[in-house]
């Protein structure tokens, strides 16, 4: 019942995709019947040719046709006659192949550019937390093998179905009109091949769903690898990552050679039980034809229909294995597209971002973890700059996950506002436009660094980003690339250095001109001295920006308006530099420990 189910949901997916154009497939299928209708023909001019043209034997062609022979015509014109409609027949049979893969073409590349839109479309809008939990390369896997796995499914197996029960049918009715015996002998063998099929049939199924997954792993791993190649090399892991990959490569080829042994088991006794069917219409055969119940002709036609009929039958089987194969990617498709995506109220607001951030007694567990913030309570005024430090799993990162709604706050675990508005009822486009995020470890496309500035602003002027970048302290550098802003950042970044990478990310975030930016540890990756540059130019440019500092670094947050320390998801304390000083706690301690003879000597600089 489940099965059945299950298969019921995932031939309405298919069909949902097939929305507006399935008069192509339709018509495809319509253009293969009348090529079945066709092909069938040509085995009644031989029986014609046979038994009335060489044999002399009365006609058996219908009153209609038979007008159209002429009387007396020589016996050769008679064949070359039979020889043109097998040739007529045959034309036209390529006219209809012709229009209908034309047309299932059509409607096949509608479908999956249907199916891949609404994938991609699909995935975007998923919550941040499904995709921590899942790997890319598996994704990837599903967007790409699966969906050519159903489409073969659309394009072959299910059009392969309707043209064969029409070929069966059809088969079947002409054989019972010319010998009800050899068709009952014929007919015998039909359901121990459709029964043996759905044996393997749940089998196949099975392990293809095993060796789907491994596959999954196995881009998993090469998508993995790729990415994190500079890491590879530095530490020398080459061969530790090619034993990785050879060991899931092993069990990958391992799962697909056991699938490959049942199919050839299946397709073994296909081949014995057809063959034997076929041995005993033949034989059958020819005990009615010396018994005279049949004429040659006939004999001729009917292992003709024979041979339609068998293969056709014996064909299910292997579509029933495609079809178990297009079960599982269906499976597998459908576990995304079920995936709820995120959620707005009923009525989303878009406030005025301008405002007082409020934490109020903040609770907050990753699933499947410990909670990493407790009772977090603390304000940010509108426009100052408010510094959070803190240990490694302290929370910091947390909290600007949860004020750019990467995950939402559950019920009950307290609120966070914006101007007074709960974040959880502002509209999710709305808070990430107005909210500027920068990572320590920041992402850049594989496009030119000056797309990578204006990402939030395509289009916008090369003025604007030329500024952007000399705030971010990252002009002198671009400049100094052979192609400047037009230099093509490689993959993730990988062409400027860890501090480069995060000076380009924090220019991308001023060209978004939000009024809350944060600064998620993103200067970690440059000396004290660019770093005091860039603050002092942030603190000249920002205006209104309520600016928000996470980092390790003491110098980078002790001019802030407020320093807030967690310690272990909990407040510690909260105050300006000064004030934390005085306190001689975690803050002191840190500064102690921090505050080199450069440092200060920056620190005097900037006093300067």
């Amino acid at each position: 019942m489940k099965g059945t189910k299950k298969h019921a949901g995932n031939m309405k997916m298919i069909l949902r995709f097939l929305k507006g154009i399935r008069y192509l497939f339709v018509l495809s299928v319509v253009l293969a019947m009348v090529q079945t209708a066709l092909n069938a023909l040509t085995p009644q001019i031989i029986r014609y040719t046979v038994d009335s043209i060489i044999g002399g034997s009365e006609s058996n062609l219908p009153d209609w046709l038979e007008r159209l022979i002429p009387k007396d015509a020589d016996v050769w014109i008679l064949l070359l006659g039979a020889a043109g409609m097998v040739l007529v027949v045959a034309v036209l049979s390529g006219i209809s192949n012709y229009f209908s893969r034309m047309t299932l073409a059509k409607g096949n590349e509608g479908f999956v550019k249907a199916l891949r839109d609404r994938l991609f479309e699909h995935i975007q809008k998923l919550p941040f937390s499904w995709h921590v939990k899942h790997q890319t390369g598996d994704i990837i896997q599903r967007c790409t093998s699966d969906v050519e796995v159903i489409r073969g499914f659309v394009t072959q197996q299910l059009m392969e179905v309707f043209r064969i029960t029409f070929l069966i049918i059809l088969s079947l009715s002409v054989m019972f009109s010319m010998n009800v015996k050899i068709s009952l002998i014929a007919v015998i063998f039909v359901p121990v091949v459709a029964g043996y099929s759905g044996i393997f049939y749940s089998k196949i199924a099975s392990r293809f769903l095993v060796a789907d997954e491994a596959e999954g792993d196995l881009s998993a791993a090469v998508q993995e690898n790729l990415t994190g190649v500079r890491v590879v090399r530095a530490f020398g892991r080459e061969k530790f990552e090619i034993d990785r990959f050879e060991e899931k490569n092993q069990k990958f080829s391992s799962l697909w050679i056991r699938l490959g042994q049942l199919l050839s088991v299946y397709w073994g006794l296909g081949d014995l039980i057809t063959g034997l069917q076929i041995l005993v219409v033949i034989i059958a055969g020819t005990f009615e034809a010396v018994a005279g119940n049949i004429t040659m002709g006939d004999f001729m036609a009917f292992i003709s229909y024979n041979t339609t009929l068998i293969w056709p039958v014996r064909g299910l089987g292997r579509i029933l294995s495609e079809m178990s194969k297009a079960g599982v990617s269906a499976d597998r498709l459908g576990y995304i597209l079920n995936e709820e995506e995120e959620s707005e109220p009923s009525e989303a607001l878009e406030p005025d971002m301008h405002g007082d951030i409020c934490f109020e007694h903040v609770n907050f567990s990753y699933e499947g973890f410990q909670p990493v913030l407790k009772d977090v309570d603390f304000t940010i005024k509108k426009g100052t700059t408010f510094a959070i430090l803190g240990g490694t799993g302290s929370g910091k990162s947390t909290l600007t996950y949860l004020l750019d709604r990467l995950y939402d706050l559950p019920e009950g675990s307290g609120r966070i506002t914006i101007g007074g508005v709960d974040l959880n009822s502002i509209r999710r486009e709305w808070v990430r436009k107005n909210v500027g995020l920068v990572l320590q470890e920041p992402f850049l496309f594989s496009r030119t660094i000056q797309e990578n500035i204006s990402t939030f602003r395509p289009g916008a002027p090369f003025e604007e980003v030329q500024f952007a970048a000399r705030i971010a302290c990252v002009d002198e550098a671009v400049e100094s690339f052979a192609e400047g802003y037009e230099t093509i950042v490689g993959e993730r970044g990988v062409t400027l250095s860890g501090g480069q990478k995060q000076r380009v990310a924090i220019a991308r975030m001023l060209m978004q001109k939000a009024p809350i930016m944060i600064f998620d540890d993103s200067l970690s990756a440059v000396d004290s001295e660019t770093d005091s540059k860039i603050r002092a130019s942030l603190k000249e440019c920002l205006g209104s920006s309520t600016v928000i500092l996470i980092s390790h670094r003491i110098t980078t947050l002790m001019q802030a308006d407020q320093i807030l320390v967690l310690d272990n998801g909990r407040v510690a304390e909260l105050g300006t530099h000064d004030e934390l000083l005085q306190k001689n706690g975690i803050y002191k301690r840190i500064y102690d420990i921090q505050m080199s003879s450069d440092d200060r000597a920056l620190l005097e600089k900037e006093g300067e």
